[in-house]
Parts: structure tokens; sequence; C-alpha cells
């Protein structure tokens, strides 16, 4: 994993004009047609409208008005009127359907504020803005990485399964080409949106990918998650292929996960990195790691909020049980992967049991808040986890320290009594997604699975 330098200046913008004015300016010259505002609900979904390039400078300056009432954890019917403000540091052009380039559009992530202009305390956007500047108050910047996984599945199922379209398994050149084309196609459509690749292949499972994506700064990142995966479904579907994000979409493989690389810096330099030091880590990494580690039961229903996601989080999957940390054993929930010949900006740790189905922004805000409360309580680090530990014993229990939630529902109780997690996320946020996922760990349990048709309804 490449760290970019936090100094390097944005080579879109090489003369530093106001960002709004670089943006009017953008869509003058492009001559874009359509402008599509973009921010979150609390579940994850992204959400859009349009307008059009003469109602921009309004904007910037006013905001655009919408009814809050109609969006999942926003507002009630009473105090619906919300403000999207276009963010102009997100402007990105998005890439052309067709192929003469005239239907030209561009995209801007917004910031939610209330009809006065106070921020909005359900935006997700702001939740993890807000933690950024805690961080930022101590000296740090938030650097992530995550490695995205996905499924490309045929476009019907058979008797309700998805049907994959090939067999591969990790690093294969398979024979399927429409499944190259779509990555190609991802591909060049992230880096037309300024969104830097670092590694694309396929993943363990059949007709499972991976697009691991370059070092940015938290926020950046969280825009960067919610744009990929609205590309590569899209491209998917110009294919005729369904793409899914879900954790656990095949029973007896692997499921995604979303492993996030991620560093604190300070002052332009690493401040995970020490070389005098045994093992590399400086204090800063070992105490956040020991945060993580500390709070990890807390924050797992906001890394992993599906019934699904626990499908994945199971014994011999190459997912995460044990709540333990190494540097070699890919069974802990973190890894310190080792640098090689990067140098000290390379210093990073890896945390393994998010999945791609999250909202990123409060994903990411729930991990950095457990990382600088352990660097702020000196946190102690537990020993690091033997090679030979693989997350279980043969009797089943966890085989080293405690074990991550096995359930929503389980997660979900640890989350509510958690300070941590509801002080990040503020209480109007944190109630709703506690409510919301009450809800659908409820309705899970009444459903009668075909799991249990197959191996009861003849039987007994």
């Amino acid at each position: 994993m490449t760290i970019p330098s936090p100094t390097i200046p944005n080579p879109a913008n090489p003369a530093r004009e106001r960002p709004q004015d670089y943006v009017l300016r953008r869509v003058t010259e492009r001559r874009v047609r359509l402008i599509r505002l973009w921010f979150t609900d609390v579940a994850g979904q992204l959400k859009s409208f349009a307008i059009s390039p003469a109602e921009l400078e309004a904007a910037f300056e006013q905001g655009m008005v919408f009814d809050g009432s109609s969006i999942e954890g926003f507002s009630r019917v009473a105090e619906a009127d919300m403000v999207a403000l276009p963010d102009p540091e997100t402007f990105e052009l998005m890439p052309a359907r067709n192929g003469n380039g005239e239907d030209i559009s561009a995209r801007m992530f917004c910031d939610i504020t209330g009809a006065d202009g106070t921020p909005f305390d359900g935006d997700p956007r702001g939740v993890l803005r807000r933690v950024m500047d805690r961080a930022r108050a101590a000296g740090y910047t938030f650097y992530v990485a995550p490695e995205m996984e996905y499924f490309l599945f045929e476009p019907d199922r058979v008797d309700g399964r998805p049907v994959p379209l090939d067999a591969g398994s990790y690093f294969d050149l398979t024979t399927a080409d429409i499944a190259s084309d779509i990555r190609h196609r991802t591909l060049s459509a992230l880096e037309t949106m300024g969104i830097p690749v670092e590694y694309s292949f396929h993943e363990d499972a059949p007709s499972q990918h991976e697009i691991d994506l370059r070092y940015a700064d938290a926020l950046t990142m969280a825009d960067s998650v919610m744009t990929f995966r609205l590309l590569v479904r899209e491209i998917a579907f110009e294919h005729g292929v369904h793409a899914t994000f879900m954790p656990k979409p095949l029973a007896g493989v692997q499921g995604s996960g979303m492993h996030t690389h991620m560093s604190l810096f300070a002052d332009g330099r690493n401040a995970f990195s020490d070389p005098s030091s045994a093992d590399g880590l400086s204090d800063v990494a070992r105490g956040f790691v020991a945060g993580l580690l500390s709070h990890a039961r807390e924050i797992t229903a906001v890394t992993n909020q599906l019934v699904n996601s626990y499908k994945r989080l199971i014994a011999g999957y190459e997912a995460p049980v044990a709540i333990s940390w190494a540097r070699s054993n890919r069974a802990a929930l973190i890894r310190v992967p080792p640098t090689r010949n990067e140098g000290e900006e390379a210093t990073r740790v890896e945390y393994r049991a998010p999945d791609p189905a999250c909202n990123p922004y409060l994903a990411f805000a729930v991990i950095l808040a457990a990382g600088l409360k352990g660097i702020e309580e000196s946190y102690e680090l537990p020993p690091e986890t033997p090679p030979s530990i693989t997350g279980y014993s043969d009797h089943g229990g966890p085989a080293y320290g405690h074990h991550l939630p096995a359930s929503l529902d389980e997660a979900l109780d640890e989350m509510e009594g958690s300070a941590l997690v509801a002080e990040t996320l503020g209480q109007h946020l944190f109630r709703w997604f506690l409510r919301n996922k009450r809800r659908e760990w409820s309705s899970y349990q009444t459903q009668v699975t075909q799991f249990e048709l197959d191996n009861y309804f003849a039987a007994v």
C-alpha cells in the first residue's frame, strides 16, 4: 500500500482558486448539462437529485432544500425541510455513457443541515467529519485504504439461488471474458472520477472480485467507496450482469470483506512508525490498535450492519472471529502487514472485520473513535496472537481472547451499551440505528429459511 504525502496539492486545480469558482469554471468549460448532488441515508444508501448549471451558484451559497422526512433516519414530517450543501472539493465529471461524450454530467457530495443552517446530527458524512476534526485537534490526519470485495452473478437466479459467472479462484485469469471486461471498465471509470486503484484481481470464491483503493483521508475515501459501489453496479448492469456487495451471498465459500488498511499522520510523517522500536510500531500505533481491540465488539454492529454480515464472520473462511492482533496470522482481527522496502510511511494496521455493505462514513468514524480512545487513555496492547492460532479451538470456543459478536442481535446489544459509539454517532443517529436494526433482526427471526425446509420439513 502506497501512502501519499498529505502535502501533495490537488493537480486538477493547480492555481488553488476558490473551490466554488473552480467548479463553476469547469462546468462552463466542459459544457456540463447536469450536476448530480449525492448524500447518504443512515443505512448507507446513496441518495441523489440533479440540478442544472444555472442553479449551481445558488446551491453553493444557499444549499438546496429537500424533504428530509422521506429519507431513512433523517427527520420527522413536522421538521421535514433539510438543506443539501454541495462540497465543491468533491466535484468530478461522471463517465460518459455514450461514445460521443455529449451527455456530460458531474457529481458532488453534499453536507446536510437543518433549515436554520446548523449541521444535521443525522448526516453520516457529518459524523465522520466531526471525528476527523477531533483527530485533527490532536494533531492527526486519518488515512485509510479499503480492499473492496464483491460478486458478479447471472441476472437470473436458479431455484432462488444466485448463479456465478465462473468457477475461478484466487488470482485466476478466467476464461469468462465478460468478468474481465467488467473489471477493466470499472477501473477506467474509477480513474475517470479521480479514484486511484492499487490492485485488482479475481478473489478466492467463484465470481468474486477485489479492487483495492489507494490511500486517501477517511472522508475522501468514504466518498470514493460510495462512488465505487455505484459504478460497479451500473457497469455490471450495462453488461447484463448483477453485482452485489452482500457479505455472504453463497454458502460454502468465503464472503466479501472490506479489509481496511489505516494509519495516522502527524506533521507530514506516519505517526504509526517508530524505527527505533523492536517491532517498528510507535506508541501511537500500539494505543490505536489496543483501542480497536478493546472496543471491537461495540463497533461491530456499525462495521457489519446486516443480518447476513454474521454469516461471513465465522471460522474457516478467512474472516476474523477472535479479537486479536498479529503480523503474520490472517485469522486475527487486526493485522500489521510487513512494509518490505516501502519505508516508514507504509507502516499501517489492517482491520479485517468490516464488510462492503457498511455505511463507510459511520464505519470509519467508529474505527477512528476507538483508536483515538486507545491513544488518549494509553490502553495497553495485549500480546500478539501466535501464528498457530486460527480463531477457534477444537471444542468450538474462541481460541485466543474474546470473539466478535456472532449475530446482529448480539452486536446490537454490545452497541447499545457503548458510550463510545453513542458519543461518536450522536444521540439522533445512535437511537435510529438501533431501532432500525432491531426491526431488521425481528423480521429475520420470523422467516422460514430454505435450510429449515430442506432439513426439517420431511424429517419431522
